[in-house]
């Protein structure tokens, strides 16, 4: 059997003549991990305290590769390769203070403060390289401030904190970023035994496990390890073995995977009662689920605070699941947009290309049928003939001019060539003499020429509101406004003083009841990224707004 690299043989520790520690024998192997459990007071802080030099115990002995060693003070542990991290300070402190279930403060409170190796007044890398400083060989000693740069940003990134921190003064850190710089410290240099006594209270939930993983990695390269803590959850994750003291006596060494939460609390506690044990379960879980929701409350504040803490390990993979759900979701509705998109630019194209048709074919066939049937007219002597010839003459006209609105409700030729404010009047008057409903147009005269789609998709949407007032409204007047708003958007308001809509408006029911004029209208302004509001009340009319935010005119030369 191999020797073991400490040994604690009949450790005992009195205070005057109060007795803190009996008897405690124990032993650990390189790269095992022990946790250390016990209630306050049970005299965990005491155990340290002897295996790290800071003070001797009143009996027992120490073995160190099964040589006796009697520590007089921390230097002569340390140069045997034993380094200590304490709880620098907790939020939960005062609360736990009174509970004698999860904490122990014994011995601890200014002693810790003074050991923990902190220099106020240094920098984070100046703490971090204290006693440890890298020199340059070839320079008599020089601090080599690049090369210990570095290793500090390394060790920083390693605890999930900022590279900008090395330059920042102990004394505006953190509690836990003071902690993790204790951390950061003792795993700087390798020791051979690790004594974290009580530290993960704390850290936030994320960087606990950060710290786990820390300590698996160092214990597979052989170094040992010692956790006093009251957190089972991480214990029974991490460790090999749970010492249990109970009253300053060590009452269990159990190996970690043949227990279970419940034995190791019915030791704590020094009882099987249920009335005892199962108060203490629900204290620990409650505890442990804890500090998740405390996780989850700091991200949820990381948008006003940035310098607080990852999510639980649960929450962030329920976040991060939701997350790509989201991006899913965007991407498919910039998917079906980019489609929309383009069949509304495709049907443009196709409403172009069959309205030339119709001018440069239909149109021009039928006035030079007009034509020639004009002069058989002039050369018919029979006035019956003559009579007859120039009423389909006149068929022929009207069926032009129809097709000439059918072909500017295509591709009005005014918005190609002078831009959307004379093609909005001009559409605006058109319909106002068909349909004998007058109009009061106002367009801003500084609107200048905007982008093709955005010309053709505001024509449009008049065009659909004045179909929609025209089919729908009984209105006796309109009033069409075509203006910037001081925040430059694009604000298109189209008034009626018709029967009005029942509000708010659902498209849904105006689909419907066949209002697709309004339908079609919230989905160009969708695309747009602009707003549609609709104010109506029954027999008072409808007010139809529309507001496309900051359509730039062109520039021109």
């Amino acid at each position: 059997m191999d020797m073991p690299f400490i040994f604690a043989d009949g450790l005992s520790k009195n205070f005057d003549r109060l007795p803190v520690l009996r008897d405690v024998s124990f032993s650990i192997a390189r790269g095992e991990i022990l946790g250390l459990v016990g209630r306050q007071g049970a005299g965990k802080s005491t155990l340290f305290h002897l295996l790290n030099g800071v003070m001797p115990p009143s009996s027992g002995t120490i073995y160190v590769d099964g040589i006796a060693r009697r520590f007089t003070n921390r230097n002569q542990a340390q140069k045997l390769g034993i380094e200590t991290i304490y709880q620098i300070s907790s939020p939960i402190d005062q609360f736990n203070s009174g509970n004698p279930f999860l904490y122990d403060h014994d011995f601890r409170n200014e002693t810790t403060r003074r050991t923990s190796g902190l220099v106020e007044q240094f920098d984070v890398i100046e703490n971090i390289m204290l006693g440890r400083e890298i020199r340059k060989m070839d320079t008599l000693g020089v601090i080599d401030w690049d090369r210990m740069t570095r290793s500090a940003i390394q060790l920083l990134e390693e605890f999930d904190l900022p590279r900008e921190l090395i330059h920042a003064r102990v004394r505006n850190l953190t509690d836990e970023q003071r902690q993790l710089l204790t951390v950061a410290r003792a795993f700087y240099r390798p020791c051979r035994l690790l004594l974290l006594d009580d530290i993960i209270p704390a850290l936030s939930f994320e960087r606990q496990k950060i710290l786990m993983a820390k300590i698996k990695e160092i214990a597979s390269r052989g170094t040992s390890v010692i956790i006093s803590s009251d957190d089972l959850t991480h214990l029974f994750t991490v460790t090999d073995r749970i010492l249990v003291l109970y009253e300053g006596r060590l009452v269990a060494d159990r190996r970690t995977s043949e227990s279970v939460p419940r034995d190791i609390v019915e030791l704590i506690v020094g009882s099987s009662r249920r009335e005892q044990v199962t108060p203490l379960i629900w204290a620990l879980e409650s505890y442990h689920n804890a500090q998740q929701q405390a996780e989850e409350l700091r991200k949820t504040q990381v948008t006003l605070q940035e310098s607080l803490e990852a999510r639980t390990s649960l929450n962030r993979k329920l976040f991060d699941y939701l997350e790509n759900q989201v991006d899913a979701l965007d991407q498919l509705n910039a998917a079906l947009q980019a489609t929309q998109r383009r069949l509304i630019t495709e049907r443009e194209d196709e409403r172009k290309a069959l309205a030339r048709e119709i001018h440069d074919q239909v149109i021009q066939d039928l006035l030079s049928f007009n034509y020639r049937l004009e002069e058989i007219e002039n050369s018919e002597s029979s006035p019956t003939l003559q009579q007859n010839l120039g009423t389909i003459r006149q068929g022929i006209r009207d069926v032009v001019s129809g097709l000439r609105q059918i072909c500017s409700d295509l591709r009005p030729p005014t918005i190609d060539h002078h831009g959307l404010s004379a093609a909005i009047d001009s559409m605006a008057h058109e319909w106002s003499e068909r349909n004998s409903i007058p109009i009061q147009v106002e367009i801003d005269p500084a609107l200048g020429r905007l982008p093709e789609t955005i010309e053709l998709s505001v024509f449009r949407i008049v065009q659909e509101g004045l179909n929609n007032i025209r089919k729908h409204a009984d209105a006796s007047r309109v009033r069409l406004s075509l203006q910037r708003t001081p925040s430059a958007s694009l604000l298109v308001r189209l008034e009626d003083d018709g029967h009005g809509l029942a509000v708010p408006a659902d498209l849904s029911s105006l689909a419907a009841n066949k209002h697709f004029g309004l339908v079609g209208i919230s989905e160009r302004v969708a695309l747009l990224r602009g707003t549609m509001n609709i104010e109506s009340s029954r027999g008072n009319g409808m007010i139809l707004q529309v507001e496309i935010p900051s359509p730039h005119p062109l520039v021109t030369a």
